[in-house]
């Protein structure tokens, strides 16, 4: 049986800056298996490395160009760069409620063509809010694996949208953790979905849904989860 993936949550998040080149270098080096990471564009078309869409001082990202960013503030190149020897998890950020929200899902396309350039569509996996989003990058690219990134699925609905998941090609389901349930691990699994977990830092938690057969913990503490994996094997 495959090992649970440790997946860093905007690279080892608890100690060095979230999604900055530092903090996928040490998740690196503590040993995670994945890194998870955020994608936005800018006002220049560039593809920023950044959770929010506002940075601290009121800019809005996507009308700002990439020359004028903070200088942590990444572009994906850099950081898929920095992630060497492990798999990514790219969510693409745009969401309705979002200021760069943009239903043409053009940021979809930029990334799908930046990633064929690279020609290693085995190390990422597409996640997003969004149905359409992903659902975009499945027309675009369908070589690259794809999940769906939510708060939660209902019991009594996981089954039809696990049914829906699959059948539209799909790879994952990516819950909130305190949403979970073995239900959800069990019916996904049942459809031949994986189920990876955001965003899990309690050791407790962690040991519960490995021994529930979550296929991947999304944590801050990625050096926490690889200690809770080595004990539970």
């Amino acid at each position: 049986m495959t090992a649970v993936q440790i997946i860093a949550h905007r690279g080892a998040s608890a100690i060095e800056k979230e999604n900055t080149l530092a903090a996928f270098v040490l998740a690196a080096r503590m040993g995670a298996d994945a890194v998870e990471l955020d994608v936005r564009r800018t006002a220049d078309g560039l593809m920023a490395v950044h959770h929010d869409a506002v940075l601290p001082d009121g800019r809005v990202i996507c009308d700002t160009n990439g020359a004028d960013l903070p200088s942590h503030v990444p572009f994906l190149a850099q950081a898929l760069d920095a992630c060497a020897g492990m798999w990514v998890n790219i969510e693409i950020k745009n969401y309705p409620d979002d200021p760069d929200y943009d239903p043409s899902d053009a940021i979809t396309a930029t990334v799908a063509r930046y990633l064929e350039q690279r020609d290693e569509d085995d190390r990422w996996l597409i996640s997003g809010f969004s149905r359409h989003t992903v659902e975009a990058m499945r027309t675009l690219r369908p070589t690259i694996k794809t999940a769906w990134l939510t708060v939660g699925v209902r019991d009594e609905d996981i089954e039809e949208v696990a049914l829906d998941l699959a059948r539209s090609g799909h790879t994952a389901l990516h819950p909130w953790v305190m949403h979970l349930t073995k239900k959800c691990i069990d019916v996904c699994h049942s459809h031949g979905l994986q189920v990876n977990s955001w965003t899990c830092d309690d050791p407790k938690k962690m040991q519960e849904i490995i021994e529930w057969g979550i296929d991947g913990i999304c944590t801050n503490v990625p050096d926490i989860a690889l200690g809770v994996r080595a004990n539970q094997a």
